[in-house]
């Protein structure tokens, strides 16, 4: 999870345990322009689905004021380490197990929930998971942020975006790009509102609701 898996950008070992993403090394910037805009100043952010670790270095380093707590599937807790121990941050937590499908998180509350190139990736029932996850542990007022492809009922979804759907259906056939009005719906369900919908680099979106 956390990685834009289009064959182009899939993760490379850059050591026994650190890996490389080519797509998060292109996105990070632009996405770090929303979070500077949308989250905190101080507060504790989750990220589901970290990935590399790659986006939980950069973001604590250019986000000082935010303990940013990085997670994902036992399997991927070593990269996470390395990129961690690479940046020094003394804002960057320890990752953490975080299994949507588990019946509990490692968190109680925080201010803020990051998920980036994670709700195309795992199945339908795990983004329900996600969002009922979202709606236990996001403070009142707090933010959630989703990064990705999204397709939109009023508009046609884009070549690229068409051709991502398939080569995901193709790999897994519970992942694909998700129609926004159901994503949206089920961040309702939770007590969040959609706050934004910008676009973003090659064709994807960030969306963020606040918790109400």
């Amino acid at each position: 999870m956390g990685t834009d898996l289009r064959p182009a950008g899939t993760s490379v070992t850059v050591s026994p345990v650190k890996q490389f993403s080519p797509s998060c090394e292109r996105n990070k910037a632009p996405i770090l322009a929303v979070l500077r805009a949308i989250l905190p100043a101080a507060g504790r952010v989750l990220e589901v689905g970290s990935g590399t670790g790659q986006h939980a270095a950069y973001f604590s380093a250019a986000l000082p004021g935010l303990q940013w707590q990085p997670t994902d599937l036992t399997g991927g807790l070593e990269s996470i380490a390395a990129w961690r121990a690479e940046a020094g941050a003394a804002n960057l937590c320890e990752p953490l197990v975080l299994d949507l499908a588990a019946e509990h998180w490692p968190v109680d509350q925080v201010d803020a929930l990051v998920c980036i190139n994670t709700i195309h990736i795992v199945g339908w029932p795990l983004v329900e998971r996600l969002f009922a996850g979202a709606g236990r542990v996001v403070r009142p007022g707090g933010i959630v942020y989703a990064y990705g492809p999204y397709r939109y009922a009023q508009r046609p979804l884009e070549p690229s975006n068409i051709e991502f759907d398939r080569w995901l259906k193709a790999r897994d056939p519970a992942s694909g790009v998700r129609d926004f009005e159901a994503v949206d719906a089920l961040a309702e369900a939770v007590g969040l509102r959609l706050a934004g919908d910008e676009g973003m680099p090659a064709n994807n979106r960030s969306l963020w609701w606040r918790k109400s």
